[in-house]
């Protein structure tokens, strides 16, 4: 299994890319790395085009922004990167 590093990366220098209750679409697959209660590891949890809501912002490693993401469809929340995640308005051109 390929482990994507991040290590020049420092997002908490700036604001959060996206914000509380926006709509959001995972740009790839994520499958349970082991933190996910209840599914194996390796077990795809969200598919590349899942929408959801931010519910949460927290971070990782000093480091990352994650969002807990609500993805309603599936009826449970997904800490996400923000490289895996996209606003479903940026298409419109529309802001949130």
């Amino acid at each position: 299994m390929k482990i994507d590093r991040d290590h020049d990366v420092v997002e908490l220098n700036g604001p959060p890319q996206f914000e509380y209750g926006q709509k959001v679409r995972s740009r790839k697959t994520v499958r349970n790395d082991g933190t996910f209660p209840g599914k194996d590891i390796g077990d795809i949890l969200v598919k590349k085009g899942d929408e959801g809501y931010v519910t949460s912002i927290g971070t990782f490693l000093q480091q990352f922004y994650i969002y807990g993401v609500d993805f309603v469809t599936h009826g449970y929340r997904v800490g996400m990167k923000a490289r895996e995640l996209e606003s479903t308005t940026a298409a419109d051109g529309a802001d949130t």
